[in-house]
């Protein structure tokens, strides 16, 4: 069934990152009944009992706080988060849950234990345009770039949700930028968020994307074909935009599925020049380093949670032989800048 929307409901609704890329005008409709979700379809949806997630985070990073009764528009996505929720889109638009702050309605299938249930939402139907179609994220994806300029790109991957990969990669990017760099940063993979992005912009990047930006709410489950495509529009804009080295933070860690696809597509091996290892220990971070230099990549220097630590510093240079990169020393420009005549280069012409 198709309902006219009013625009001052949706002007009303609580209106979440996800959909940022939306132009307001083009939700005309409201669809309901037999109806499966997709993921990066918009979805409007009333609040029902507030848990774990009790503010949505708005197009401009504001956090709104929510109340049950309030409306919201968010997107259907699967998430992967070992620190908070595992969750995948359900069959039909019944009842599911908030499971991410930036907007993602799906069905939690378990949490970690340190955290509350999840928010109960409903759906009141999926956002469609004039024509009556489903409003999805794909339709507002960047095009790719025909002839982007190559810039040296740096990939930073950590063992593990929180092991200190954006932070790593804002040090990165802070040093790079007051060496006089134009700095791009990409997330590749993860769960629909601006926060990152923020972390970026406050460092100096010159321009920051995401895999949003390229038509997805969140990336697991998604095909990694799909996701190697996105790398390759991703990083063309930044280059395209005058960026003259870019940054790109993979979510989670190297055993979550789509993290371990795409470390091993060739393709994402010959678009990075090096990778930034982080770790909150020095057995994660040999066993990790191990692993990428198994499969071909070039395993820059270490860093993340484990430098906050002397000892762990110690032991991780003494199991693998290399540098331990703290924030403070990639805020520096001359350590920065260090790192880019040790990318290899030599594969970008299989891109």
């Amino acid at each position: 069934m198709l309902v006219s929307l009013d625009p001052q409901r949706i002007q009303r609704a609580k209106r979440s990152f996800t959909t940022r890329r939306v132009p307001t005008a083009d939700m005309m409709l409201v669809l309901t009944g037999d109806v499966a979700p997709r993921s990066g379809d918009v979805v409007l949806a009333r609040v029902e009992a507030l848990g774990h997630h009790g503010r949505i985070e708005q197009p401009d990073g504001r956090r709104a706080a929510l109340y049950s009764g309030d409306e919201i528009l968010v997107c259907y996505g699967n998430r992967y988060a070992p620190d908070q929720f595992e969750a995948e889109i359900g069959a039909d638009l019944g009842p599911c849950h908030l499971v991410a702050a930036g907007g993602i309605a799906s069905t939690a299938l378990s949490w970690n234990d340190r955290i509350g249930r999840p928010t109960d939402i409903t759906p009141i139907g999926l956002v469609g345009d004039g024509a009556g179609n489903p409003i999805n994220l794909k339709s507002y994806a960047l095009s790719p770039q025909p002839q982007a300029p190559d810039v040296p790109v740096i990939a930073v991957v950590g063992t593990s949700m929180n092991a200190g990969k954006t932070t790593t990669a804002a040090n990165l990017v802070r040093g790079l930028a007051l060496a006089g760099h134009r700095v791009g940063t990409v997330k590749l993979t993860g769960t629909g968020a601006g926060g990152d992005l923020w972390i970026m912009r406050d460092a100096g990047a010159h321009e920051v994307v995401d895999f949003t930006d390229a038509g997805f709410s969140a990336t697991y489950r998604v095909d990694v074909g799909a996701l190697e495509h996105a790398a390759k529009v991703l990083v063309g804009h930044l280059a395209a935009s005058g960026c003259t080295v870019v940054i790109a933070e993979i979510a989670d860690g190297l055993y979550q599925d789509e993290t371990a696809a795409l470390l091993r597509s060739g393709l994402l091996r010959s678009l990075i020049g090096g990778v930034l290892f982080a770790a909150g220990d020095a057995m994660g971070a040999s066993a990790g380093a191990a692993s990428l230099q198994a499969q071909g990549h070039n395993v820059l220097a270490l860093s993340g949670l484990l430098t906050r630590s002397p000892l762990a510093v110690r032991e991780a240079e003494l199991a693998t032989g290399m540098q331990c990169l703290s924030s403070r020393a990639l805020r520096e420009r001359d350590t920065a800048v260090a790192l880019i005549p040790q990318l290899d280069m030599s594969r970008r012409e299989a891109v």
